[in-house]
């Protein structure tokens, strides 16, 4: 009988062997282009800078791009730099059935395996596609109990991933690719509790350079445990109570998780969308905030769980806190990378709103639903229903939604009119010999002065 690890290549395979379907190649290209906006955006954080000065250090050689910078390094730093990046802000996709971000760690394997193995623009969109594929359906094969032990998905099964896309990109054959996938179902990384902490965009970085040292591996002939997957004390069960193998291996070529993908409005975990649109929607409403007495918010039990700190430290825990997400929202009337700053998230306004916002869990309400009230201090009401989160997949992100809000991560790095120019390549990529225009995109000339 065949192992998990085997038929998974199998399906890997086969599908690497045909043109990715219309409905997929355009999904594909709408995360590609969403988290190189997200990677260039964080390019300039202190994190990405500690990265590139421990290459520097360590002597790392200079070959592949970290976007949205001039400088090159070696594959295992640009893959974790740029993996940190693309996830730092909490701005990259996600599939919601899982939680997993899964473009920020496949990105980061491209980037750095591309100068060393030249794919065309086709080659590397399905090696792309089918990372964040890959990932997705060992997401959906563990999940939910996974995710609800304290696991960070996006590190723990984007390893999966970033060694199928390496592997395409090192032209791996079928058994090469379930070695790979072995090796890397024993190099995984990441706890929910390094949620708000600057760990956390370590772990899909990790994912990329352990899904990239997998694949070497198995390139030069490293054996590895063919029943990883299935065995008792192996990667599904040792991390899940319940396990669906169908999910994983059935329906390659029919059946695209990729498809569920959405991309967020709202730097900040994604339960707390639904409440930033209802806050928004209040702040339109209430012309003054200092006329709130209370604020209650019905919503899905999984926002207390994962985003209920009440007063947050900085933007990094803030972007944990749903009733931050609310106060900026009736503070400030928009939503956006300025109101996770750390200077915006300790002011007076916002500190004293969140205390008179309260959560109130009910297991009726949907992941991208909520329902606030208000109360004014002079006995009044406002409310309102979210019924399906912007971003959702009742209400994604339109193309045009999708550039307004990757032109605000990219051109103040990058120069007005670069984010249209990189969507422009990116939507033909896939008839490109070579990726170096596209590279060349995301790089600042070295005299530029950063925003």
């Amino acid at each position: 009988m065949s192992s998990i690890a085997a038929a998974f290549a199998q399906g890997i395979a086969a599908s690497a062997r045909r043109p990715l379907p219309a409905a997929v190649a355009a999904e594909a290209r709408r995360s590609f282009f969403n988290v190189v906006g997200t990677t260039i955006g964080a390019s300039r954080h202190a994190g990405v800078e500690a990265i590139l000065a421990a290459a520097r250090e360590l002597g790392a050689g200079a070959t592949a791009p970290v976007l949205g910078r001039t400088e090159r390094v070696d594959v295992h730093f640009a893959a974790l730099a740029n993996g940190f990046a693309g996830h730092l802000d909490d701005f990259d996709d996600t599939h919601l059935a899982t939680v997993i971000h899964p473009a920020a760690s496949v990105l980061a394997v491209l980037t750095a395996l591309a100068p060393q193995t030249a794919p065309s623009g086709a080659q590397a969109m399905t090696a792309f596609a089918l990372g964040c594929e890959a990932q997705l359906r060992v997401g959906v094969s563990i999940s939910p109990e996974h995710y609800d032990r304290g696991w960070h998905i996006t590190g723990t099964c984007g390893v999966i991933g970033c060694a199928v896309t390496a592997a395409l990109l090192l032209g791996l054959g079928e058994d090469a690719l379930a070695r790979a996938v072995s090796i890397a179902a024993s190099m995984f990384v990441g706890q929910r509790e390094a949620f708000g902490s600057m760990t956390k965009p370590y772990h899909p970085g990790k994912a990329a350079a352990n899904g990239i040292a997998a694949a070497r591996l198995a390139q030069r002939g490293q054996p590895a445990a063919a029943d990883i997957f299935e065995a008792p004390g192996g990667y599904a069960h040792a991390l899940s109570t319940r396990v669906d193998f169908g999910a994983m291996n059935d329906g390659f070529g029919e059946r695209w998780e990729l498809l569920l993908n959405t991309y967020k409005p709202y730097p900040c975990g994604i339960v707390a969308h639904p409440a930033i649109d209802a806050g928004l929607v209040l702040a339109q409403q209430i012309a003054d905030v200092g006329t709130i007495e209370s604020i209650t918010l019905r919503c899905h039990p999984l926002v207390p769980e994962l985003m209920g700190n009440r007063q947050p430290r900085d933007g990094l825990q803030a972007r944990f806190s749903a009733i931050h997400g609310v106060a900026a929202a009736l503070c400030d009337r928009e939503v956006g990378l300025a109101q996770y700053d750390d200077a915006r998230v300790i002011r007076d306004d916002v500190k004293a709103l969140r205390e008179r916002i309260a959560l109130a869990p009910d297991a009726n309400v949907q992941r991208d639903e909520a329902f606030i009230e208000a109360r004014l201090r002079d006995g009044s009401t406002r409310a309102h229903h979210v019924e399906h989160a912007r971003g959702s997949l009742a209400r994604p992100l339109t193309d045009a939604e999708l550039l307004d809000k990757v032109r605000l991560l990219v051109d103040p790095i990058l120069g007005a009119g670069t984010a249209a120019r990189i969507a422009a390549d990116v939507g033909a990529l896939e008839r490109a010999a070579r990726l170096d225009a596209f590279f060349a995109l995301c790089t600042p000339n070295k005299d530029m002065t950063y925003a």
